[in-house]
């Protein structure tokens, strides 16, 4: 993108932010008035909320602290009531438009799962920082696009994903676990969710859409379909669950609760993308809908500190063999445990129990950590956003564009498994983006969009 007054004057902004972010004990005397032509806010982003109701209201606390100067919302009803929220900004109903906005430093976004690559990439693309809620993508090339971008810029731009219990306590902990030999060598590592939200297929038209909804701008980049209000219904910030579970609009359970609780297991793992996936169902495959019930096991190649890895994710119903008679997993709706040699760990959000194998009951391999020494937790995962972009040092997110693509690019990979062909075990070359050894299963790596809808806009 060229340098135009609008652009300059915006990173002479960022700039200022930063310096004065950090610039710790001391202080800085500024004249009262404008700054660069906007309101002297001294080290407030100017910030762009894309998707402005729902699960926008979560992060209305965060934003009150910042310059919201743009809101975007394809409703007129959700952008009324964003607007007495935030008096000052500018109302855009399409996000093209409202990311080109003059002046803003960063993008937050709560829109439908189908236009976040989109708007993630786009804002790369303008150097903006950028917050924006899980699933990061919803295809695999969706996720190496905007992960490619994302790198050429991880030193200047603070990006972070949505999955905001990585701020819970439970995750340092279980990584320094594991790390610290707690179970002893890492083995298997099963990760679940129970949710189950079956669909029959897209829905047929039912009447027009209600006055001020922009229904071709919700499709955004997606292919084409009627409209009916039962994409809607539920509360605010939970109706994605009557869209998501479908092909063109989201990845289901892998995108949804899956984000929050893969996460889990990969703030401990340290994977990258996994050589090989293979997938099981007793669905019959949906040409519509995205399965309710499926096992999809990765194996990741070994790293610096573990062996190679089994990691196997399961859905809708599908649980793991609970790994003790005393244990009942399907007890815990969203879960994880981890298998070593010498025990092994059970989790979820919040809590965690270590179970170690018979001569090795009395711990005495394992010393846990004294407190000064454990791994801090986040204070606030949409402040660490923030303060990222002030002090301009993108490194101190948690969930960047990299971790995050990363971790989607491989679930997403597990919904290649189940379109291309149930039981048949995909070998994935990660430098490539290509399966190996089925041609065929390639297809499913992307999806097709509607014409006028770029990724890399």
């Amino acid at each position: 993108m060229k340098d135009t007054p609008s652009t300059n004057s915006a990173t002479s902004r960022r700039s200022f932010i930063q310096k004065s972010a950090v610039a710790g004990a001391g202080f800085m005397m500024m004249p009262s008035g404008s700054l660069f032509g906007k309101t002297s806010a001294n080290n407030k982003l100017n910030i762009a909320l894309i998707g402005a109701y729902g699960r926008a209201k979560a992060h209305y606390q965060t934003l009150h602290n910042e310059n919201v100067v743009a809101i975007c919302d394809v409703s007129a009803e959700n952008l009324a009531f964003a607007q007495k929220e935030f008096p000052k900004a500018k109302a855009y109903t399409d996000w093209r438009k409202c990311i080109d906005h003059k002046g803003i430093d960063a993008v937050l976004c709560c829109t439908p799962d189908h236009h976040h690559a989109f708007i993630s990439n786009w804002a790369l693309n303008r150097d903006l920082h950028c917050y924006m809620e899980k699933p990061l993508a919803i295809t695999v090339e969706e996720a190496r696009i905007v992960r490619k971008t994302y790198l050429k810029k991880k030193k200047k731009l603070a990006t972070q994903v949505g999955m905001q219990r990585h701020a819970m306590e439970n995750f340092p902990r279980l990584r320094e676990m594991i790390l610290d030999g707690a179970i002893g060598t890492l083995k298997d590592v099963h990760v679940w969710g129970n949710r189950q939200i079956p669909k029959p297929g897209y829905l047929p038209a039912a009447g027009k859409p209600p006055a001020g909804l922009d229904w071709d701008l919700w499709l955004g980049p997606s292919p084409d379909h009627p409209y009916n209000p039962e994409y809607f219904v539920g509360r605010p910030g939970a109706n994605c669950l009557q869209w998501n579970m479908y092909w063109d609009f989201g990845i289901g359970q892998m995108g949804d609760m899956g984000s929050h609780t893969m996460d889990l297991i990969w703030n401990v793992i340290d994977a990258d993308l996994p050589d090989s996936v293979k997938v099981s169902s007793p669905e019959a495959f949906n040409p519509d809908v995205t399965p309710v019930n499926l096992t999809s096991s990765f194996i990741f190649p070994k790293n610096s500190w573990r062996d190679k890895l089994r990691v196997t994710w399961y859905q809708g119903g599908a649980m793991p063999k609970s790994p003790s008679k005393w244990v009942d997993l399907n007890k815990i709706g969203h879960g994880a445990f981890f298998k070593g040699d010498k025990g092994f760990i059970i989790a979820d959000f919040r809590s965690r129990m270590l179970y170690p194998f018979g001569s090795n009951a009395d711990l005495s391999y394992y010393t846990p950590r004294k407190k000064s020494d454990q791994i801090p937790p986040i204070d606030n995962f949409q402040e660490q956003w923030t303060s990222a972009c002030k002090q301009g040092d993108p490194s101190k997110t948690a969930c960047n564009f990299e971790y995050s693509a990363n971790m989607i690019e491989t679930m997403c990979l597990g919904l290649v498994g189940y379109r291309a062909g149930i039981g048949e075990s995909l070998t994935y070359d990660g430098k490539k983006g290509k399966i190996t050894n089925l041609a065929s299963a390639n297809q499913y790596l992307t999806k097709p969009y509607r014409k006028g809808w770029t990724m890399n806009g």
